[in-house]
């Protein structure tokens, strides 16, 4: 009897080795496809958008991993303020990295739209020297949408900014609700959704998390 159950599991474990093999030829081959077709080479434009929480986070990834490649970054931070952030104190120090904290804080903090909208144009001075110098490889816009959504800066001038860029540069925007006309000239967009967050049930901000 136990000689008859260890055959059937062999017998059962077999079939499932061989039919995992098989689907995964079957997606190594369709993956092969699509890689042989994708031989274009540009800069991209990526915008991560969404209520979720790792936007900027998401964008961070990116100017680690374009570091490890030796490639220069620019950092331009919209709406935000403070400069004790985890990844500004390790960023910020790197040589090949320019990283510019642009905000005055919040809207609901500073409640003065004129401010803000000279806040946003100052800033928006500095990425558009990084958006036309293609020694700039990566350029992260970290929190632009804001100041799209809420006509802090004029909508044609930044579109026409981020197309008229150097040809091999990337350029990374973050933040909610991303323009419908940000996204249509956008190369990759990634809408993240926020299912559950520590700080709706009273948990402030971590350190080495939010911070």
């Amino acid at each position: 009897m136990t000689q008859n159950t260890t055959d059937h599991l062999t017998t059962e474990d077999n079939k499932k080795s061989h039919y995992h093999k098989v689907r995964m030829q079957r997606k190594q081959a369709q993956i092969h496809a699509s890689m042989e077709k994708a031989t274009d080479e540009k800069g991209l434009l990526l915008v991560i958008t969404g209520n979720g929480k790792g936007k900027s986070t998401s964008a961070f990834g990116m100017v680690a991993r374009s570091l490890g490649h030796g490639m220069r970054v620019g950092v331009c931070q919209f709406i935000k303020s403070r400069t004790d952030t985890g990844e500004e104190a390790f960023f910020s120090s790197h040589e090949g990295v320019d990283w510019h904290v642009l905000g005055d804080g919040f809207t609901w903090d500073t409640q003065n739209r004129e401010q803000d909208i000279k806040t946003a144009q100052t800033g928006w001075k500095v990425a558009q020297e990084m958006l036309a110098d293609d020694s700039y490889e990566l350029v992260v816009l970290d929190e632009l949408t804001y100041l799209l959504s809420y006509d802090y800066l004029d909508k044609a001038m930044v579109l026409k900014d981020l197309k008229n860029r150097p040809a091999m540069q990337h350029v990374v925007v973050t933040g909610r609700s991303a323009l419908a006309e940000l996204r249509e000239i956008a190369d990759t967009v990634s809408e993240i959704k926020d299912e559950k967050h520590a700080y709706k049930t009273g948990i402030k901000a971590q350190i080495g998390v939010d911070l």
